[in-house]
């Protein structure tokens, strides 16, 4: 009889997925890691990664749906799932920008945050929203992160024009041989220093939603020289370490272990789950290596330098998190000689790190100047 047809059986889907790119083209090297917390319910979109030939130009980028803002289911799939605003809002905005780069590489969209705004607005308008009768300054429809680089190949593969956009909390990053890993965007949050977000993390200022007025920022980089890795990862990547420096260390440690961009993959993914609390995606794209093996030798010695600088007289007590290392356990101390200690060396670690990490730190705005 009408209405008693069976309901679909519940999805069984894999808690994380890795994905690489064919090591056969030289120069371009690409992987991407996604997990989450509860099977089917994880908030982070899967990451997007891609390059057009013709034009020499990609993307990269993730998506966090932000779940305290908007936690309130608003659709079921025809699986039965049922899923919050932040779930569909970050999976919204991944097509939207999908799209959107699509315009950018086929058609010639200008390469900026206004029209990608454009985009995340309209696809956003359509997607499936249910008001919900609670209100509050901190609910949003639809909320999620955005952060990615677009990049664009100049000249014979000797530079690379970037244009990092975001919003929210996720980040975007450039990895260089010579001096590690540089921030290319700034949490829109009212503190910005990366050891204090660690420690306090404070609620987000500006987030992509289908509610309320939001922006993308921007910030452009004409020439960058080649070989670089770009990297976009959301919060459970880098929000549960104890330094800046931690994420680093796992990007390296795990290359260093890999023999192929798959492996790399696995073992990220691997390394985040022992210590996130959150679902964590990331995407990594590695530009002017001739192929894998060239790309782990080019950061051998930077692995080294970060392994002497932030391993040597790390607090033993800190050994699970993504690296292990550090003095051998000592005399018993009290919880609060033990924490006094523990800040002590992040913020050592953290004055030595910062200098190079933040070169490429966009300004803050002028509200929070």
């Amino acid at each position: 009889m009408p209405g008693d047809e069976p309901k679909p059986a519940e999805r069984r889907l894999p808690p994380q997925m890795v994905w690489s790119a064919p090591g056969e083209v030289p120069g371009l090297q690409a992987l991407s890691v996604w997990t989450e917390q509860v099977p089917g319910h994880g908030e982070d979109a899967e990451p997007f990664v891609v390059h057009h030939w013709p034009t020499d130009e990609g993307m990269i980028a993730v998506f966090d749906g932000s779940g305290g803002a908007g936690a309130g289911p608003v659709w079921e799939g025809p699986d039965g799932l049922r899923h919050t605003g932040a779930w569909v809002g970050s999976r919204v905005a991944r097509l939207a920008t999908e799209c959107w780069f699509r315009e950018v590489a086929r058609e010639g969209e200008e390469v900026g945050p206004d029209s990608l705004h454009q985009y995340l607005d309209w696809f956003l308008a359509m997607a499936p929203q249910r008001r919900s009768k609670i209100g509050g300054t901190m609910r949003r429809h639809l909320p999620t992160t955005l952060a990615g680089v677009h990049y664009r190949v100049r000249g014979k593969q000797s530079t690379v024009e970037l244009r990092p956009l975001w919003a929210g909390d996720s980040r975007a990053y450039v990895l260089t041989p010579a001096n590690g890993l540089h921030v290319l965007t700034r949490d829109h949050t009212r503190e910005s220093d990366a050891l204090e977000l660690l420690r306090t993390d404070p609620p987000m200022t500006n987030v992509v939603c289908a509610d309320r007025k939001f922006t993308i920022d921007t910030q452009h980089i004409a020439s960058f020289e080649m070989p670089c890795v770009l990297i976009a990862a959301t919060d459970g990547y880098f929000g549960y370490v104890h330094t800046p420096a931690d994420f680093e260390y796992l990007l390296l440690d795990t290359l260093r272990q890999a023999n192929n961009e798959y492996e790399w993959a696995d073992l990220l993914r691997r390394g985040v789950q022992r210590y996130t609390g959150d679902d964590a995606s990331l995407a990594l794209l590695a530009l002017g290596h001739q192929d894998f093996a060239a790309l782990v030798a080019a950061y051998e010695q930077r692995f080294s330098d970060l392994a002497e600088r932030y391993v040597r007289g790390r607090p033993a007590v800190l050994d699970a998190a993504p690296r292990s290392g550090g003095e051998a356990a000592g005399e018993p101390e009290s919880p609060q000689e033990t924490q006094a200690r523990v800040r002590t060396w992040q913020d050592h670690t953290w004055q030595t790190y910062r200098t190079a990490y933040e070169n490429y730190l966009p300004p803050a705005s002028e509200e929070y100047r």
